[in-house]
C-alpha cells in the first residue's frame, strides 16, 4: 500500500480498523500473558484475518482458537500449525476432514460426547492419523460441553481407551464475560475455574495426564488467567473490541467501525446513512456514532440507518462520511470481505476476511 488512499476515498459502507488502537491492544495483552503460567491462545472468529493472526502469534500467543473446521484448515495452509478447534465436530465427512487435516499438523478438538469419539477413532485408525483431543467441560454456558467431575472423567477415560490423544480439558464461561467488573464477578469466574481444575485434578488422579486447561475470554481474562492449574487462555475480543464488550472491560479500547456516507437529510432532526444491518449487526444493541456527540443511531434497516440530530449545532450534511463504532464485532465481520487498516487517516493495509 503507497499510502495515496486516503479514509475519505473508501467506498461506503466498509469495515475499518484504527492500527494505532489494534497494536496497543495487542500490545496491552501480550504484556499481561509474557511472565505468567497460562498463556494465550486467542480467537480467531473475532477478526477471521490470517495476518492479524501472525501477528498474535509474533506477540506471544503459543497458538490459536478458532470456531469452524473450515478456519482450522485456512490457518494450517498459511502455516500456523498450534490450533484448538474449540467447538465440536459431528458427522461423517467433517471427522473425516479433521482426522485428514491431523496429517498435516496437530490441530486439537474440543469434543463431548462419546458417538463422536468412536467415529473420530474409527477414522483416525483407518488413516493411521495421530488426532489430538481435548474433552469440553460445561462450565455453566449450557451450550456444549459434559458437566465437571466424574462425566468428563468418563469421556477422557473413552479417548485414551479408543486410541485417540487425549490432550486435556476445556471449558467456556461465557455467560460470565458480560458481567461488570467487581468482587461477584472474581467469584463466580474463581468457582468456574474451580470446576475446570477440579475436573483436571479427578482425571490426573485416575493415571490419565492433562497437559492443556484452557478456558477464558476477553470478559474475565484477568480473573481465569491466574487461575492455578489453567495452561491458556482463549481471549479474541480484545484486538479489535467493540462497544458492547468495553462497557465491561477497560484496558482495551474499541478499534472497529463501519465507515458510511450521509445519503439523506430531509429534516432538521435526522439524517441518513448507507450503512444497515448487512454491514454492521444489531444482535446486541445499537450501534454508536463515532466521535460527534449529539448523533444518535436509531434504526438498522437492511441498507440504511436513520440518525436521530439530538444537537442542531452538528455540522453533518449529505455526501459527508461518518463513522459508526462497531457494537458487536463478531456478528459484523462476517458481513465483510475487507478491512481497511487505518493510520493517520491513510489506509495503510486491507485485510482479506476469511469467508
Amino acid at each position: 500500500m503507497d499510502g495515496k488512499l486516503t479514509k475519505a476515498d473508501i467506498e461506503t459502507p466498509a469495515l475499518l480498523v484504527d492500527l494505532d488502537v489494534m497494536e496497543r491492544n495487542l500490545e496491552t495483552m501480550a504484556q499481561f500473558f509474557c511472565n505468567r503460567p497460562a498463556k494465550l491462545r486467542p480467537h480467531f472468529k473475532n477478526h477471521r484475518v490470517l495476518e492479524l493472526a501472525a501477528r498474535q502469534m509474533e506477540h506471544g500467543a503459543i497458538g490459536i482458537t478458532c470456531a469452524r473446521l473450515w478456519q482450522a484448515e485456512r490457518l494450517v495452509s498459511f502455516g500456523i500449525r498450534d490450533i484448538l478447534i474449540a467447538n465440536e465436530i459431528a458427522g461423517e465427512e467433517p471427522v473425516a476432514r479433521f482426522v485428514e487435516m491431523s496429517h498435516e499438523a496437530p490441530v486439537i478438538v474440543a469434543l463431548d460426547n462419546p458417538k463422536v469419539v468412536a467415529d473420530m477413532a474409527r477414522h483416525a485408525r483407518n488413516r493411521k492419523a495421530v488426532v489430538n483431543v481435548v474433552v469440553d467441560v460445561d462450565l455453566g454456558l449450557q451450550r456444549c460441553g459434559v458437566p465437571p467431575g466424574e462425566p468428563a472423567v468418563k469421556l477422557a477415560k473413552q479417548v485414551v481407551e479408543s486410541g485417540l490423544k487425549f490432550r486435556g480439558i476445556m471449558g467456556y464461561e461465557g455467560h460470565l464475560q458480560p458481567r461488570p467488573p467487581g468482587p461477584e464477578k472474581v467469584r463466580a469466574v474463581t468457582e468456574a475455574m474451580q470446576a475446570l481444575v477440579g475436573t483436571k485434578n479427578l482425571i490426573e488422579s485416575q493415571g490419565i495426564p492433562v497437559e492443556i486447561v484452557s478456558c477464558g475470554g476477553t470478559g474475565d481474562y484477568s480473573i481465569a488467567g491466574v487461575y492455578p492449574g489453567v495452561t491458556e487462555n482463549q481471549a479474541g475480543s480484545y484486538l479489535l473490541m467493540d462497544t458492547w464488550y468495553a462497557a465491561v472491560v477497560s484496558d482495551f479500547q474499541v478499534a472497529l467501525s463501519v465507515l458510511a456516507t450521509v445519503i439523506s437529510k430531509t429534516a432538521e432532526e435526522r439524517l441518513v446513512v448507507d450503512a444497515g444491518c448487512k454491514v454492521i449487526s444489531g444482535e446486541r444493541g445499537l450501534p454508536r456514532v463515532k466521535g460527534i456527540p449529539g448523533l444518535t443511531v436509531k434504526a438498522l434497516h437492511a441498507e440504511h440507518a436513520p440518525i436521530e440530530i439530538e444537537d442542531p449545532a452538528v455540522d453533518v450534511d449529505v455526501g459527508d462520511k461518518i463513522e459508526i463504532a462497531v457494537q458487536y464485532h463478531d456478528g459484523t465481520v462476517n458481513l465483510h470481505r475487507w478491512m481497511y487498516g487505518i493510520r493517520n487517516g491513510e489506509v495503510e493495509q486491507v485485510f482479506t476476511i476469511e469467508q
